[in-house]
């Protein structure tokens, strides 16, 4: 019956992008962070209506985590083009998950069909990913966020991303080589 609201709420959260990185890059920071945080809640409401009443699809599946890594990566780059995050910082958040999915789709070429699961690292990860993204809009429209807080988020984001990226490298790497013996 509402089977498909899960999926509206992710279709709503994509088309918040375009807005939330027009008011970030107009200076409208307080409306780039209030965005941010209604994505981030439709986020939480998509996943709690599809696991709670079993509202689960192929086509969610898909859609939920491209529109999280679709507003993550957008905020990066933008914040990166801001100069509010280091372009070095930017380049690894990119880079890994550019390895992760050119990762994925060998895996799948060449093997076949996977069942990917998130590592705890890699969630780890996103929740320090999105806590920088949090602090730094709220630096912009406040001001007030001290440079050690963010210089520390920006260090350990970056030690995160490196070590969750590795840490994918090395584990699918295993369950290829694995594979590659059995065919």
């Amino acid at each position: 019956m509402l089977s498909f609201l899960p999926n509206l709420i992710t279709g709503l959260r994509i088309l918040l992008i375009p807005p939330f990185l027009w008011q970030l890059l107009q200076g409208n920071h307080g409306s780039a962070l209030a965005l941010f945080v209604l994505a981030g809640l439709s986020d939480g409401l998509d996943g709690f209506l599809a696991k709670h009443y079993g509202w689960r699809s192929r086509l969610g599946a898909v859609l939920d985590p491209l529109a999280d890594k679709l507003l993550m990566l957008c905020a990066y780059l933008a914040l990166g083009w801001l100069g509010a995050l280091p372009w070095w910082l930017v380049g690894m958040v990119l880079l890994r998950d550019g390895i992760i999915v050119a990762g994925a789709l060998a895996y799948y070429r060449l093997f076949g069909a996977y069942e990917m699961e998130p590592l705890r690292v890699s969630k780890l990860n996103t929740v320090l990913q999105i806590t920088l993204v949090f602090v730094v809009l709220l630096a912009l429209w406040q001001g007030d966020v001290p440079s050690a807080v963010l210089d520390g988020l920006v260090w350990l984001v970056g030690a995160f991303t490196l070590f969750s990226g590795m840490a994918y490298v090395w584990i699918w790497s295993r369950r290829a080589l694995g594979e590659e013996g059995k065919g």
